[in-house]
């Protein structure tokens, strides 16, 4: 038996290739084609796309299949032209249509040529790719149609470096050539018979050898088979159909798996394409989209971010009001509430908060749609501080699949309540399809019933189907098939609904009793994501605390009446640093031209929000615009010490202490001998003659805070050449290999030390400084490494199972041991500006001012016990999609706190990433006070509806339950708790409004709503 299946799968297949597709179109006229190549620019780089009118204007050459076109990025314009001929007697059995082939070398949308086609009037037909080459026309239709085509490179996904991810230094040449271009008839029986097959083929090999379902399909083919003439394939394709007609109306067994489709197309905001190719591709997709629902009845469509919606109203308005009937008709659905769908690791507290304030208000705004679901199918992991965040901003749902991509542990559920750090708990589904680029291939729809792994619980799943990734999204051959398989015997049941549809259905069955996953949802891969490109992450860290000094000094600028609160320029700048959090733009793992521009765009940033920040500064201290700011200044006049940690709570000065002040900078001496020594009153360090540190001693408890025999400020290189993902891995076995790199010290200015040191190709500098309780290393490294990983690593003599790591509005605790797999997993993880060890009551922590990428581990102590090490991961120097991933000059500071819990360390990431300005002028008293408990300000601000009502947020940072005190410096009419969103919440929060006193859980962020008093 198994040779005869294997004999009727061989001739069926055959027959289809080489006949039954090609006979789905048969050309029927000519297509008179000409061609417009968009000029080089100015510095001889490929043109920029230019618009409809421009290109209509241009001079066309004729050009017919075999031409070439489109050297690396560019755009070549196509006019078509021809005569569709007027035969109704073909009209009942096939529709004409136009195929175009650009020449595709792979069969995946979006991943090199794409296409998009417009009337002469300039509007949107559809795009062109290589799963969608056909444009629908008339009979007797005057054809004249005009083609964007873009000759986008195929870079990958894969690993090899190239050049072609830049346009300064891609191909030149040609890269395609026109593969088919006539005018058509699609046969409809013919086009059918071609789903039917599809569909049973694929279905039984999905079953059993001893399955009867399995055999009687594979009957039903061979009779189909042999009532077809493959020498006249159209006068015999309805015959063929006939004898499978049988087959497929047998329908689902009443226990099958239920599969809730959606229509998706996963479009990265910019990957292995720049930000300005993602705007044309959000048309392309959303075009072919809008064709589909203007011409069938039975599919829904979702698309989430904001950003990309944006850009369709920006850049295609005519079509975003076709899309926009669309959506209330309840067929296109905005989803995930976000302005994009960002990385969730790195991204800072209330940069995340943004991403959902900005995403959903916009959808409200523009759309009439208040998104329930969070959208974030292919970020690289979770955070755990995110559940309480997308509560607060509205949402009931979570919507992931990355996590299916562990190298190591399978993760145990699909659907589940997921707990943040807080407790917070929000219902979450991981599409068991494994994919969020479904096509509802039989395969695919078997391997979600199999994988299921809450079966006997509930009975649906979700699978988002349509090409993704480059956009594409779903097409006519995936809607033939959740036709077939809505109930089909032997396969689950397909049913296209909305996101909430399934989301209800699913909370439903399973009700409170769905299980529980409390903590992070880390991804066991992808760690290098949080080290490459490090110029996109530092751009990401000071945009995120200037932004949050921007908005600070302005509000308070604005309750004195000095300047007005720059709305619109804080907006606009919100929107660039929230797409600079793509999740393939701030994890490094994009081609060359997308972190150069993010390089750009950080710069133009840091510029402006420092102008907004000079501004409102100089106003509040009554200085002159321009008057010297910084360390030291004013010290013939009164000084104005502008010191945004103060300005958002004493709360955190009070819990740090004075001797990790924030804003007094300590002098500390040298004495030769043997070693160089620091000391203040608090430290003694000692740093050997390589500029290593090997003693640091906590003066004020006498004790020694590094292991016998240990090292702080120990720079070590590792290779690192992953298996696969170069820009996206670490792989564990990077540490089998270890440099400890060494330099020579000497003598700084202000007491201070400097260490140079030299290795590869490269060089670097440190200069290490006391300063109070810290240690503060300023790393300067000229990077000229190919695939090494640079570390900076800390020995403290503490021992501990665990440690802290600052994450949004709190921080996560993580064993330090490998008992199981899931702990040996983590030996890459991600923390915000600190990590902390402890034992016994005394800590020690590890402070930096761009660092995302660490690892703690435990070491047999000399003496007994064990002794942690903590590293930060500094720089890689992965090749691909960048081959120049991080060359060049780079600077880090960090901070080595002894003695140090939660709030000293805080009080050093805050001193790195929010220094102090110091301006001539007079002083004004902190705008917003917090006593009497634990509660740091996240952010101070102008309310979003412009009423003139002021903002502040705040959370809970040690994990403990606290009442605070909040004290503005201004008075305020009424104080109302309100969401992300600054809608009123009917929570427990807020005790009292005289005195404003909260009541906190752990971690619990909380943002009030106060109302100016009138005069």
């Amino acid at each position: 038996m198994h040779d005869r299946g294997k004999e009727i799968e061989d001739r069926l297949g055959r027959v289809m290739e080489e006949r039954v597709r090609p006979a789905i179109h048969r050309g029927i006229a000519d297509l008179r084609v000409e061609v417009w190549h968009v000029p080089p620019s100015p510095d001889g780089t490929v043109g920029e796309p230019v618009g409809f009118d421009v290109a209509r204007a241009a001079t066309y050459a004729p050009a017919s299949v075999g031409d070439r076109w489109g050297p690396a990025w560019g755009t070549s314009w196509f006019h078509l032209a021809g005569t569709v001929p007027a035969d109704p007697a073909t009209t009942d059995v096939a529709t004409p249509e136009i195929v175009f082939d650009l020449g595709w070398s792979t069969r995946r949308p979006g991943m090199q040529a794409e296409a998009l086609v417009h009337r002469p009037d300039g509007s949107v037909v559809k795009g062109l790719n290589p799963q969608n080459s056909w444009i629908a026309v008339t009979p007797g239709e005057e054809i004249d149609l005009y083609v964007e085509a873009a000759a986008n490179p195929t870079i990958g996904p894969g690993y090899t470096p190239t050049r072609e991810g830049d346009r300064d230094t891609s191909t030149r040449e040609p890269l395609y050539r026109i593969s088919r271009a006539e005018i058509c008839t699609r046969n409809v029986d013919v086009f059918e018979l071609n789903a039917d097959v599809d569909v049973l083929d694929g279905l039984q090999r999905t079953l059993g050898e001893g399955d009867a379902r399995r055999w009687e399909i594979r009957y039903a083919l061979e009779r189909a088979v042999e009532a077809l003439d493959p020498h006249d394939v159209i006068g015999t394709a309805a015959a063929a159909r006939a004898e499978l007609a049988d087959v497929l109306a047998r329908p689902a067994h009443a226990s099958a798996h239920r599969i809730t489709a959606i229509g998706h197309a996963h479009i990265d905001s910019a990957w292995l394409w720049p930000v300005r190719e993602t705007v044309r591709k959000v048309s392309r997709t959303v075009a072919n989209v809008t064709h589909l629902l203007d011409t069938t009845d039975d599919l829904r469509h979702c698309m989430s971010s904001a950003q990309q919606w944006e850009w369709l109203e920006e850049s295609r308005p005519e079509l975003f009001e076709r899309v926009r009937g669309h959506v209330e008709t309840g067929r296109f659905i905005p989803v995930g509430g976000m302005w994009v769908e960002s990385d969730t690791n790195m991204v800072g507290g209330e940069a995340m908060a943004r991403q959902f304030v900005m995403g959903k208000q916009w959808f409200i705004d523009k759309l009439g749609v208040d998104c329930e679901e969070v959208w974030l199918p292919d970020s690289f992991g979770y955070t755990a501080a995110l559940p309480q965040i997308v509560k607060l901003a509205g949402f009931r749902w979570f919507l992931t699949q990355k996590i299916s991509w562990n190298t190591v542990n399978k993760f145990p559920h699909h659907t589940f309540w997921w707990e943040g750090i807080d407790g917070t708990r929000v219902f979450t589904h991981f599409p068991p399809a494994d994919t969020y680029n479904g096509t509802l291939a039989a395969s695919q729809l078997a391997h979600t019933a199999s994988n299921f792994r809450d079966k006997g619980i509930a009975t649906r799943s979700l699978i988002p189907f349509g090409h993704g990734d480059g956009g594409g999204g779903p097409t006519r051959d995936m809607l033939s098939r959740a036709r077939r398989t809505a109930s089909l015997e032997g396969s689950p049941q397909v049913a296209i609904e909305s996101p909430a549809e399934f989301f209800t259905a699913a909370e439903g069955e399973y009700g409170a009793a769905a299980p529980v996953w409390s903590g992070e949802l880390y991804l066991e891969i992808h760690r290098g994501t949080y080290t490459s490109q490090a110029r996109t992450k530092q751009g990401n860290r000071r945009s995120e605390h200037l932004l949050r000094e921007a908005e600070l000094w302005s509000t308070y600028a604005d309750l004195l009446g000095l300047v007005d609160y720059p709305y619109d320029e804080l907006r606009a700048i919100w929107k660039t640093v929230l797409l600079q959090q793509f999740h393939d733009i701030l994890p490094g793992s994009s081609i060359a031209w997308v972190h150069r521009e993010a390089e750009l765009e950080y710069a133009r940033v840091a510029g402006e929000l420092e102008a907004i920040i000079e501004r409102a500064i100089s106003a509040l201290a009554g200085a002159e615009a321009g008057s010297e700011t910084g360390p030291g200044a004013g010290s013939d006049g009164a000084v104005f010490d502008a010191s945004p940690v103060a300005f958002l709570g004493r709360g955190l000065d009070t819990l740090a202490g004075a001797r990790y002040s924030t804003d007094e900078r300590e002098r500390s001496t040298t004495e030769p001998t043997g070693h160089a020594v620091l000391e203040n009153e608090h430290l003694r360090v000692e740093v050997d003659e390589t500029g290593v540190i090997r003693s640091i001693r906590d003066l004020g408890v006498g004790r020694e805070v590094l292991p016998p025999g240990g090292a702080a400020n120990l720079l070590q290189i590792h290779p690192d050449f992953p298996n696969k993902w170069d820009a996206w891995d670490l792989d564990r076995f990077y540490r089998n290999q270890v440099t400890d790199l060494a330099g020579s010290v000497s003598a700084g200015t202000d007491g201070s030390l400097e260490v140079h040191g030299a290795f590869g190709e490269s060089t670097y500098t440190q200069v290490i400084t006391l300063v109070g309780g810290r240690v503060d290393i300023e790393t300067t490294v000229d990077w000229h490494e190919r695939e090494k990983v640079l570390k900076l690593a800390f020995d403290t003599d503490v021992h501990t199972d665990r440690a802290r790591y600052e994450t949004q509005f709190g921080h996560v605790t993580r064993p330090t041991h490998e008992n199981t797999t899931w702990d040996a997993a983590r030996f890459e993880v991600c923390a915000h500006r600190w990590v902390q060890v402890e034992d016994g009551g005394y800590g020690v922590a590890v402070a930096n001012d761009s660092t995302y990428g660490h690892d703690v581990t435990r070491h047999p102590r000399t003496g007994g016990g064990t002794f942690s090490t903590v590293r930060q991961t500094l720089l890689r120097a992965p090749r691909y999609p960048d081959p120049e991933t991080d060359q060049g000059r780079h600077t880090f500071r960090s901070s080595l706190v002894p003695g140090a819990g939660v709030a000293e360390a805080a009080a050093a990431g805050y001193a790195l990433n929010l220094p102090v300005r110091r301006v001539v002028g007079a002083s004004v008293p902190p705008l917003v006070t917090v006593s009497g408990g634990t509660a740091y300000v996240e952010c101070v601000k102008l309310a979003e509806d412009r009423s003139g009502d002021v903002v502040v947020r705040l959370y809970e940072p040690l994990g403990a339950r606290t009442t605070v005190t909040l004290t503005p410096a201004f008075e305020a009419s009424a104080v109302t708790e309100v969401d992300l969103l600054e809608r009123p919440l009917q929570n427990d929060a807020l005790a009292a409004t005289e005195p404003i006193t909260l009541t906190l859980r752990p971690f619990q962020i909380v943002t009030l709503r106060l109302a100016r008093s009138a005069g």
